[in-house]
């Protein structure tokens, strides 16, 4: 069964917030990685790594840069058929 978007929102503020310090609690759909929650590119990449393993997903570096906000991340880890 395929994950909620809630379900991977609470996912990816469990990495943001052990890979960035952010509270879990400030990683919204609206926010984005770079302006809102001052994830720099080294720590994007390290999330990116880490909700692959999560979610069994892949993120090819070619999408990562338009994982501007965390709903794109969301939609994006949503589509690629999340079954965890």
């Amino acid at each position: 069964m395929a994950l909620s978007q809630q379900e991977i929102l609470a996912g990816l503020a469990e990495i943001v917030n052990e890979v960035a310090g952010i509270p879990a609690s400030d990683v919204q759909m609206d926010k984005s990685f770079t302006d809102d929650l001052d994830v720099d590119s080294l720590s994007m990449v390290e999330v990116v790594v880490a909700a692959e393993e999560k979610f069994g997903v892949r993120i090819p570096d070619d999408d990562v840069k338009n994982l501007k906000t965390v709903g794109d991340a969301v939609t994006y880890i949503e589509k690629a058929g999340v079954t965890a």
